[in-house]
């Protein structure tokens, strides 16, 4: 039998599965992926067309480690959303299109987006 913790990521990888199948980025449009786990959210931007990460960013790196007190909460969240629009804008990238990885657009996910669209990015 399959617990509900392990049926919950089965229903997320089904839902990244089908919005992959629209969201493809490109040179000009990098996809920015987002991962959430239990304490941390990490971010990349992915060149489809090259298959190529462009850049990347968590609540893990040292210098969003000192701003913040837990990487699994809103704040660490919208904190990560402008750091990673701030570092995005200086490799000249200010269109995305946005993976929110089969999360439910809600919580730290939508705090992200909130905090990266506030910062620059457009998507």
């Amino acid at each position: 039998m399959i617990e509900m913790a392990q049926m919950r990521e089965v229903k997320r990888n089904a839902r990244h599965k089908r919005i992959r199948k629209k969201v493809m980025g490109s040179t000009e449009q990098p996809r920015l992926c987002v991962h959430r786990s239990l304490n941390n959210l990490y971010a990349q931007l992915v060149d489809d067309t090259q298959a190529k990460v462009l850049m990347g960013a968590s609540t893990l790196d040292k210098s969003l480690k000192a701003k913040i007190k837990s990487g699994g909460n809103l704040e660490g969240a919208k904190v990560l959303g402008a750091f990673f629009a701030v570092e995005a804008k200086k490799k000249g990238i200010k269109k995305v299109c946005f993976d929110r990885g089969g999360y439910l657009y809600h919580g730290r996910v939508k705090a992200f987006a909130e905090a990266a669209r506030e910062n620059g990015l457009e998507f």
